[in-house]
């Protein structure tokens, strides 16, 4: 499984929120295979170089340029942040600023030196449409893993104290010898749920609140996790085999068919709803009308076409230009759309764009009405 480090919703608005006119974002396809880190390595070097020779064309405070090259430069060297590695490399960095994220997703190869860093990749690896987790829970352990979008499992290492298996072995003492419960059985249902405790307080450090949490457990401990379960996403579907008997593949063929079915099915629903607050005015496919309504706080869901590409700029009112008008140059218009439902506390989801409404690459619906631009 491949490992993966997507920022959590605070993280992700802290990001969108930089601001620095040496800001320099590179996203670049990487591999799994230890093999191919070298030629990984080289083409970061490439471009890392590309960046520096934009950071030349800037007027920038003395040494901006040295801290930022210097700082990716030194990604290229760390050999732990290569030991593991997924899809995808993003990293995003300023004038006393690094960071370097491993995405499950492909994406396109890109570097770019703006005011802001590029998060659009990392906007996409966190709400594509089929997103979701598995935990696998049996007395063998715990293993946390998230779909990526191309259905396959990557792992979020989860840390569990080392005596975790005791936790389901009960110890009596009769005054002279303490002895395990006959044959390790497991222990009672206090017993079960306290090791589900310990399992569930670190799944919710790496699992974002909404998304979707497939329980994959043995019969005895399916019932102790649900019950102290407080993720607010955990799915009712019940996997009818035991977690230790599933191979990779089968497990990721069982949770793309649970979210495939549960994605179909809020579709539906999204539509339905979307068509009904359409009528009270209170929805919009329009992209002049939605960025005005993120500009006024005022969307309280926003879906929007994974492969969207609107280059532009959007001003504090919410009126869209194109890029290249009055000689200023653009960024992706959706993915400021999204990072701005995201500060107000909204909701976003990617769709596929067979599933847009209207041809739109956004669709949003509204906490209250907003007058519409002409």
């Amino acid at each position: 499984m491949l490992p993966v480090d997507i920022p959590d919703r605070d993280q992700l608005i802290s990001l969108t929120e930089h601001r620095d006119a040496a800001s320099v974002s590179i996203s670049l396809a990487s591999s799994p295979v230890p093999q191919d880190h070298e030629r990984i390595r080289i083409a970061l070097r490439d471009a890392i170089d590309d960046a520096a020779r934009q950071l030349e064309k800037l007027d920038l405070p003395h040494g901006a340029r040295h801290d930022v090259v210097g700082r990716l430069r030194s990604v290229i060297g760390d050999d732990e942040f290569w030991t593991r590695q997924s899809r995808s490399i993003v990293l995003l960095a300023a004038p006393g600023v690094l960071h370097a994220f491993r995405v499950a997703n492909r994406l396109t190869d890109r570097v770019v030196v703006s005011d802001r860093f590029d998060v659009s990749g990392l906007i996409r690896a966190g709400s594509f449409p089929l997103r979701g987790f598995v935990l696998k829970l049996s007395q063998q352990g715990a293993t946390l893993a998230e779909l990526d979008d191309e259905g396959r499992l990557a792992e979020h290492p989860i840390s569990l104290p080392d005596d975790h298996r005791l936790m389901l072995e009960r110890t009596t003492t009769d005054g002279t010898f303490d002895r395990r419960r006959a044959h390790g059985a497991t222990g009672d249902r206090v017993e079960r749920e306290r090791f589900c405790r310990v399992v569930q307080d670190e799944v919710v450090k790496v699992l974002p609140r909404g998304v979707p949490l497939i329980l994959v457990a043995s019969d005895d401990l399916d019932p102790a996790y649900s019950a102290v379960n407080t993720h607010d996403c955990l799915l009712d579907d019940v996997v009818h085999e035991h977690p230790d008997s599933l191979t990779r593949e089968r497990l990721e063929h069982i949770a793309r068919e649970i979210l495939e079915r549960r994605r179909t099915a809020d579709l539906r629903e999204w539509r339905e709803r979307f068509g009904n607050l359409r009528a009270q005015g209170l929805a919009t496919t329009r992209l002049r009308d939605v960025a005005v309504a993120a500009a006024s706080d005022a969307i309280d869901e926003l879906r929007f076409d994974l492969d969207a590409d609107v280059h532009g700029r959007v001003d504090e009112y919410g009126k869209v230009e194109p890029a290249g008008v009055g000689g200023r140059e653009g960024y992706d218009v959706v993915d400021e759309l999204v990072t701005r439902v995201l500060r107000a506390g909204g909701k976003v989801r990617a769709i596929r764009k067979e599933e847009s409404i209207d041809g739109s690459p956004v669709a949003a619906t509204l906490r209250f009405p907003v007058p519409a631009r002409h």
